[in-house]
């Protein structure tokens, strides 16, 4: 920065301050009209008036009162300044509307009293300066500027310093002519800023420039920064839903391994195991009956067959004795062959249907001829047996999408299955069979018509004139929907042409089904096995139905086939 030392002004450049000279201090020169001081803005020369050339303004006698009470000027001080008079011509002349000329047409010794006279009232306006200032509390700020204001001038072009101002001028209007003459100033479009040439301006400009640049780049690097702020959070964000998708999915995973029995909790046996300890501990088993039936399930495993507790034989029979003689309301029924029915017992209570309707549809098929060569010498199955026979039947080949979700594992477990598994182990075993898929309703309120139809198709391709009881040869048909899995072993058409399937069911214990081997069943208990079409309203069924026994070629056509399965679909 750069102090003009006329006025004390600061400008922040060399051109600036050539300009500051040039339109402040050259072209608005103020110049004491009494004296030769110059280079000083119209307060300060009046200021200077004031006290410098005060008896020129006022009578002598006015000057010395007013000096005396208002400025505290003392005798000496009075006669000092009265030795300095000039006369009143004098005065008229410097009260005159033309004061340099007034000045001008003065004798010429009087610049050199008027010299001796600025000196010394230069000393006493100095002094009244420093009185005034410490009476109104500002001599700190105005001694410096009247410090600043009348201390030897220094050239602001070339450093050099004079004693007075008047030198400074001399020197400058010399030395420093070229810089100071006329020439056209040059209009700052963007702060208003006077120049001196073009090229000062056009610097001066790019300083603009440059400086808007800077701004725009900060805000750039601001507008960078907030972008990146933004894309953290973003990525914050994004974790923290990916982690907490994971944790539901995982969790969702384990709440299905552990439906469907896949979550290492033990199979059968530990099941078993652990709900006869805890009936024992709430006193519904004696303890004598615990280790009885723990042995008898051990012998059960060891052999690999089913010990028989939860089977009930003979329904089949019964049902035709009370169609025969007591059903009013049905106009024809068609059975099944001769099957068994099998409930659900301690040891695979919530998950054991898909191989208690096996055990159903097997009992059938051991008592139908036809299939005497591909079951030879097989009885019905345990559990465990049945999930190891899943196993042999995956390492063969068939069905290696649906081993894979299983881990191809079941055995030690308490794993689900379905239609495809239940064809897979009796395609295995050389049993024809097929899987129809309703995939998806057939009739109003989500019922499926077209299941009945193909169940009264399946088993009416054997009636026997107009019997209105029909006991065919036709295995029991396996179904299969969401969450649970039954054994259809009839169908009756009602007297108004409504159909009704009969259903096996292995949720059901066997005292009920006991209660329909008396001789004079009552219509209630056949609520159970009964099931209407608004019965069954799940999205999808599937079914499994057996259609006689497959030679070794067929066996290992299917088993080619079974590496894309697919089922038939209705509709």
């Amino acid at each position: 920065m750069l102090c003009c030392d006329i006025c004390g002004e600061t400008v922040a450049s060399e051109p600036d301050m050539k300009t500051h000279l040039l339109i402040v201090h050259m072209e608005n020169e103020i110049t004491c009209p009494f004296c030769k001081l110059s280079g000083v803005n119209y307060d300060e020369i009046c200021f200077h008036i004031e006290t410098a050339h005060f008896e020129q303004n006022a009578g002598e006698e006015n000057f010395e009162r007013t000096g005396t009470t208002q400025f505290g000027i003392s005798d000496k001080d009075s006669t000092l300044q009265s030795t300095g008079e000039v006369n009143s011509s004098d005065h008229s002349a410097c009260a005159s509307d033309h004061p340099k000329s007034s000045a001008q047409s003065l004798p010429k010794d009087v610049p050199l009293k008027q010299e001796a006279f600025y000196s010394e009232n230069l000393t006493e306006s100095r002094k009244l300066l420093k009185s005034r200032e410490k009476q109104s509390g500002l001599s700190e700020i105005k001694g410096s500027t009247y410090e600043a204001m009348y201390s030897p001038p220094d050239c602001p072009f070339c450093g050099k310093v004079e004693a007075c101002s008047d030198d400074m001028e001399i020197h400058m209007k010399t030395k420093h002519a070229s810089v100071l003459e006329d020439q056209p100033l040059y209009d700052c479009p963007m702060c208003g800023l006077l120049c001196t040439n073009y090229s000062i301006l056009q610097e001066h400009v790019n300083l603009h420039l440059e400086e808007s640049s800077y701004r725009q780049g900060m805000d750039e690097v601001q507008c960078s920064s907030d972008l990146e702020l933004a894309y953290q959070l973003q990525k914050q964000e994004d974790r923290k839903r990916k982690s907490e998708e994971s944790r539901q999915e995982m969790e969702g995973f384990q709440k299905l391994q552990r439906q469907y029995g896949l979550d290492n909790s033990g199979g059968y046996k530990q099941q078993q195991l652990r709900q006869m300890e805890i009936e024992v501990n709430r006193g519904r088993m004696p303890p004598s009956e615990f280790h009885r039936v723990k042995a008898g399930m051990m012998e059960s495993l060891a052999l690999g067959i089913d010990d028989g507790q939860t089977k009930t034989s003979g329904i089949i029979e019964a049902l035709h004795r009370y169609y025969q003689n007591i059903a009013t309301d049905v106009r024809h029924v068609w059975l099944s062959a001769v099957v068994d029915h099998f409930h659900s017992s301690l040891g695979d209570k919530g998950w054991g249907c898909g191989y208690r309707n096996f055990q159903m549809l097997l009992s059938s098929l051991l008592q139908d001829d036809t299939f005497d060569d591909c079951l030879k010498g097989m009885s019905i199955p345990c559990i465990p047996k049945i999930q190891a026979m899943i196993e042999d039947a995956w390492k063969e080949g068939f069905d290696p999408q649906g081993a894979s979700q299983l881990n191809n594992r079941l055995q030690g477990t308490k794993a689900w299955i379905g239609a495809c598994e239940i064809y897979t182990l009796l395609t295995s075993l050389r049993v024809k069979c097929r899987i129809i898929d309703f995939h998806k309703p057939t009739g109003p309120l989500g019922t499926h018509p077209r299941l009945f139809d193909w169940i009264l198709n399946y088993y009416s391709s054997e009636r026997e004139g107009d019997s209105k009881v029909v006991c065919t040869s036709k295995p029991p048909i396996y179904l299969q929907h969401q969450g649970h899995s039954r054994t259809v072993v009839g169908i009756e058409e009602r007297k108004n042409r409504t159909l009704c399937l009969l259903i096996f069911d292995p949720g059901c214990p066997s005292p009920e089904m006991q209660k329909l081997l008396k001789q004079d069943i009552e219509a209630g208990s056949l609520r159970q096995l009964r099931k209407f079409v608004g019965n069954l309203k799940h999205k999808q069924y599937q079914i499994v139905a057996v259609e006689g026994a497959l030679s070794p070629e067929e066996k290992i056509a299917r088993r080619q086939a079974s590496q894309v399965f697919t089922a038939e679909k209705i509709p």
